[in-house]
């Protein structure tokens, strides 16, 4: 698939780590390090803009070293960016560690998947279908 993308910022454009990574790095577009204190957040610049085609999103996801290493994640995981929406992505990472986190100019700080989506037409009824779990949720199955 092909994918109008502009880099404005310096980095190399998002990319893929290994022949089938699901994800494409990101990188953070910084005038001089930003330092996270324990549970501040931050809305970080990448300098990238991108024309998804129709029917598809791009899923901006945590990158599992940093949130495992450094308790750094993306807050409204996983953000999504429209086909329709012409923008700067922007990130918004948080500290949910115990220690200030800096993250430097030119980090990898996330990660993108491009998805196909539908477009739900809402029926509205009066009741629905049965299922064999029914209204259960919220740990109805147990924890063993």
């Amino acid at each position: 698939m092909k994918v109008k993308i502009v880099n404005k910022g310096p980095h190399a454009l998002p990319q893929y780590s290994t022949p089938q990574s699901a994800g494409m790095d990101l990188r953070a577009w910084l005038e001089e390090p930003l330092t996270l204190q324990p549970l501040e957040r931050a809305l970080v610049h990448t300098g990238i803009y991108m024309q998804l085609p129709e029917g598809y999103e791009c899923q901006v996801r945590p990158r599992s070293g940093l949130a495992l290493k450094r308790g750094l994640t993306v807050l409204n995981s996983p953000g999504t960016i429209d086909a329709d929406y012409r923008g700067e992505v922007c990130v918004i990472l948080a500290n949910l560690g115990n220690e200030p986190q800096t993250i430097e100019n030119g980090e990898r700080i996330c990660q993108l998947v491009v998805a196909r989506h539908e477009t739900v037409q809402w029926m509205p009824v009066e009741t629905l279908d049965d299922s064999e779990r029914g209204e259960g949720g919220f740990g109805h199955t147990g924890t063993k």
